[in-house]
């Protein structure tokens, strides 16, 4: 920190109050990343003083992380430096809820659980399941544009967004799009800030689209066997008149750990498809008949999963890092992006790299999608790992695709970027933050290519 803690501490209670800022070690050690602690946490409580603690910030080149409950902090390359953590738990109300027009505008400190429970008294929420879950918060799901397998039927929170207010390293707040569903013309601003990771402004309140919630729901796990069968049924579902809410290919190592402490419980050494279907009791029935006779033509039996454990079954899918942290501490946890058509491929190819090495796999894709997460659960040396890991993104960029370290010991960032290549459209990038961030001190080299 340029200057002298006490000092920072002292103008910075001058601009929120005493009680929203502390230096004390443990209360900062909580906001820890990869191994580094700021000198100050702030709390501010209205957008006016996220705006003033980021001018203050630019002003003596003191270096900001923003955060809620630190469900997202782990992705991202070490910070260059680290003085300030603004923490957005303050920031925790609605400003405007119109329940038939399907809209609101909310702040980002609003913890996910709690906005799933305000909307859906009425029978409405946003289709999403980001890492994190409940205790996700939404400015650090938009700010991660964090989805999990509800993206297949609904996108992703970058899709949800009608409008956002952002505070800038400026000191000023700026306002995109809007409060309706049809608002944006020409080039969408508030866009770019989702999926940012904190490294341009920060999301001080937003306005969503909801959904109405389905009548019903109801989880299908077809027995695929091997990926071969899993690349078929997927085919079948996708060109089926089905329209699954989520659709999940796991691998045996994978299944067996979802499923563990629950009635489903037991070894497997399938593949399975794990498919959820919703709407009135006699589409569900039609949806299951369809699925039965998918299943049939593919080889693939299928059995219902046990309504009253689904919710926390798709919730270890959605985040699987949750529920292996106590057995696995050390896992590291691979996001890959690919072309639909190359999820199985990739699943294959993966497995054969890391029974090279021994390494524990657990495997899952979002077969609609394209996204594959890979944890590895029984890291050795360090300097072994990273082998497996950089052979594991030379064989995504070979498929058209890209690898994200999203969770792995902070020692291992010293050896890898996390991000991989920035790729050919890395230039824009850097203006785009040189012109939202010119001081460079928001998240400092967490982003892509260390912006």
């Amino acid at each position: 920190m340029t200057l002298a803690v006490d000092l920072v501490r002292s103008e910075l209670a001058a601009l929120l109050g005493e009680s929203k800022v502390t230096s004390d070690p443990a209360s900062c050690a909580a906001f820890a990343v990869d191994g580094k602690s700021p000198g100050c946490a702030v709390y501010p409580c209205s957008a006016e003083q996220v705006a003033a603690v980021l001018r203050y910030a630019a002003d003596h080149a003191l270096a900001v992380l923003p955060c809620r409950n630190a469900t997202k902090l782990d992705t991202g390359n070490p910070p260059q430096h680290y003085d300030i953590a603004l923490s957005l738990k303050e920031l925790n109300q609605v400003w405007h809820y119109e329940p038939a027009d399907l809209t609101i505008s909310v702040e980002p400190g609003m913890k996910f659980g709690d906005f799933q429970h305000f909307v859906g008294r009425h029978r409405l929420w946003l289709p999403i399941d980001p890492r994190g879950g409940a205790k996700a918060s939404l400015g650090g799901i938009l700010a991660t544009n964090s989805a999990g397998p509800l993206r297949l039927r609904y996108g992703a929170p970058r899709d949800m967004v009608l409008g956002l207010k952002i505070a800038t390293t400026e000191g000023k707040i700026i306002k995109t799009g809007g409060r309706v569903v049809k608002n944006v013309a020409g080039y969408d601003l508030g866009k770019l800030l989702v999926g940012s990771y904190g490294s341009l402004g920060v999301i001080v309140e937003s306005s969503l689209k909801l959904f109405p919630l389905p009548a019903e729901r109801v989880t299908v796990v077809l027995r695929a066997g091997t990926l071969g069968t899993a690349r078929d049924l997927r085919r079948r579902i996708l060109h089926s008149p089905l329209d699954p809410l989520r659709m999940t290919l796991l691998d045996p190592r994978a299944a067996t750990l979802a499923r563990a402490g629950t009635s489903a419980g037991g070894e497997t050494t399938d593949h399975e498809v794990w498919v959820e279907v919703a709407g009135s009791a006699r589409v569900i029935e039609r949806c299951e008949r369809e699925l039965a006779d998918l299943g049939r033509a593919a080889g693939a039996p299928w059995a219902r999963t046990e309504t009253g454990e689904t919710a926390e079954l798709w919730g270890r899918i959605a985040d699987p890092w949750a529920w292996l942290k106590d057995a696995y501490p050390d896992a590291v946890v691979l996001r890959i992006g690919l072309p639909i058509a190359r999820s199985e491929e990739f699943l294959g190819r993966a497995q054969q790299e890391v029974d090279r090495e021994s390494v524990g796999l657990a495997g899952l894709a979002q077969v609609g999608v394209g996204t594959v997460t890979l944890c590895l659960l029984e890291p050795k040396r360090a300097r072994e790992f990273l082998g497996i890991v950089l052979r594991l993104r030379r064989a995504a960029e070979d498929l058209g695709g890209t690898l994200l370290i999203e969770h792995c010991p902070w020692e291992f960032k010293r050896e890898m970027e996390v991000w991989g290549s920035p790729g050919d459209g890395f230039d824009v990038m850097r203006r785009i933050k040189a012109a939202w961030d010119p001081k460079g001190i928001l998240s400092p080299g967490r982003f892509l290519g260390g912006l």
